[in-house]
């Protein structure tokens, strides 16, 4: 058994990914390849298929140079990365629209009209406050429409890598269960297309791809695409899942009332549970399907967050001669220095808005500073008003599920990195925060769902929990809790009561 190798491809926006992985969850060999994007103008963001195609290859082929002879041990391959999109194919998946993230935003006014019409479908149905796949296939047929009559089907960017990697017929394209929540197509209690919304928009769901698990086999590597990557041909591709699901599977987050913290670029907060219950009330909830079958994730993010983060070091912080690394330290110090709430500094760090709850015209704020202040109590208000914005998500999951005990989180990502952030986190919920030993938990968990399709795994979820261990803990204080909930209770009328003025700060610019 050791010697049989898993391969997982990672998708991302700026890079695709590659790692190998033998059976005792070691990564023995791991490469990188940048992915060409065009932004002609504001809000435009595309990404060519054929060039994502030929970057994902020329990674591959860049791995089994590393792995030499090993290369013949990799038995399957799995797939995961950025979960919402959009791009059409037409029969032969040649890339009619080209790969639109969710960095493009010309569909907007498509979007916003849908949500006017269909919000509470998409919520109660498809599990989403903020569909993309749905109103970006209205503007494509409207805005092209000559172009629009060649596509055959609509996809994601991990079911059009697989079709390409296997030839596989246009008929046999695939989605992962774990994509579908973000489409706003699906009925996600039911792993199937909605007819209600389908219809609603016009959408005839022969232009879909088939809904498949994680875990499921959807077509082997072609002899063409073996021999561009120098891997064997016959090789099983497994669906595998979105960064999200497979970072959770991959650090043990497998069991109901289990809860995650990724503290990156879009951070998240997210809780394993059995069935879904849409949050009309504050609409603070997304659910995102489990790559476990018949499981999910509720979930909530704040949108750039991290970004954010990034931003303002490197707006206020950065100068020659600092590294990137000696940047974050050096704020890291003198932010544990400042008590909580910032010696009466807050912030709305929604440089984007706000996505959950929708609000497009909320944007970033600092308040209550003086001349004692500095830069750093600016950057810990940050940090301050997303553990709130997250802190607010969980007290929505708490109200839906009572039933699970979410005493403590786990944290990966950037800011699992930090010791003043998991400790703030703690703080303000009252719960106890785990570092964990791995940061490649959504590569393992691929490599995991590409183990479990060939049998190399017999008990998904045992060998998840088998393979990730706590390396640190942060355990609240009942004190600074007390001084955080104030800030907290603040922090939520703001985000409503500030939304009139920052409209009318908008219609005048």
């Amino acid at each position: 058994m050791k010697d049989v190798l898993l391969m997982a491809v990672d998708l991302g926006t700026s890079f695709i990914k590659v790692g190998v992985y033998n059976t005792d969850s070691e990564c023995i060999a791991v490469e990188i390849e940048p992915v060409k994007d065009y932004r002609p103008s504001p809000g435009v963001f595309i990404q060519k298929g054929e060039e994502l195609f030929a970057s994902v290859l020329a990674c591959i082929k860049k791995v089994t140079a590393v792995l030499g002879d090993k290369a013949k041990n990799i038995e399957a391959m799995a797939f995961t990365g950025q979960m919402s999109g959009f791009m059409g194919v037409d029969e032969h998946w040649n890339d009619i629209t080209t790969w639109s993230c969710s960095l493009d935003s010309r569909y907007m006014p498509y979007a916003e009209r849908q949500m006017a019409q269909l919000k509470d479908q998409f919520l109660g149905i498809s599990g989403t406050n903020f569909p993309q796949m749905a109103p970006k296939y209205e503007w494509f047929k409207s805005e092209f429409p000559e172009e629009s009559k060649k596509i055959a089907k609509y996809l994601m960017i991990s079911g059009y890598v697989i079709g390409k990697l296997g030839n596989l017929p246009i008929e046999d394209a695939v989605i992962d269960r774990t994509f579908t929540q973000w489409t706003g197509l699906a009925d996600v209690r039911k792993d199937k297309w909605s007819d209600e919304i389908c219809d609603a928009i016009g959408l005839d769901q022969k232009y879909l791809p088939r809904i498949v698990n994680s875990n499921d086999i959807c077509g082997y590597l072609s002899e063409s695409s073996a021999q561009e990557t120098g891997l064997k041909a016959g090789i099983p591709l497994v669906s595998g899942a979105g960064d999200k699901p497979a970072g959770c599977l991959g650090a043990a987050i497998v069991t109901p009332g289990d809860m995650i913290f990724e503290a990156s670029s879009y951070g998240e907060i997210s809780c394993c549970v059995e069935e879904y219950r849409p949050d009309f009330e504050e609409r603070r909830l997304d659910v995102i399907p489990s790559a476990v079958p018949g499981e999910f994730f509720a979930t909530h993010f704040v949108a750039g967050s991290g970004i954010t983060l990034d931003w303002f070091m490197n707006t206020f912080v950065r100068h020659e001669g600092i590294s990137t690394k000696e940047m974050f330290a050096e704020m890291e110090e003198k932010i544990a220095q400042i008590p909580p709430g910032c010696n009466g500094v807050m912030a709305l760090g929604l440089l984007g808005g706000s996505s959950m709850p929708l609000d497009g015209v909320l944007r970033g704020l600092w308040m209550g500073y003086d001349w004692s202040h500095k830069k750093e109590h600016f950057y810990r208000a940050l940090l301050e008003s997303f553990t709130y914005d997250f802190s607010l998500a969980i007290r929505s999951i708490e109200r839906l599920y009572p039933e699970y005990k979410l005493d403590t989180v786990r944290i990966i990502g950037g800011g699992a990195k930090s010791q003043v952030w998991p400790q703030m986190c703690a703080d303000v919920q009252g719960k106890t925060y785990h570092v964990l030993n791995r940061e490649d938990v959504a590569m393992w968990g691929a490599a995991l769902l590409a183990g479990n399709a060939i049998g190399v795994f017999s008990d998904l979820k045992e060998m998840a929990k088998a393979h990730v261990k706590v390396r640190k803990e942060f355990r609240p204080d009942p004190e600074k809790k007390a001084v955080y909930a104030k800030y907290m209770d603040l922090y939520e009328k703001y985000m409503v009561e500030l939304h009139d003025f920052f409209e009318r700060l908008q219609a005048i610019q």
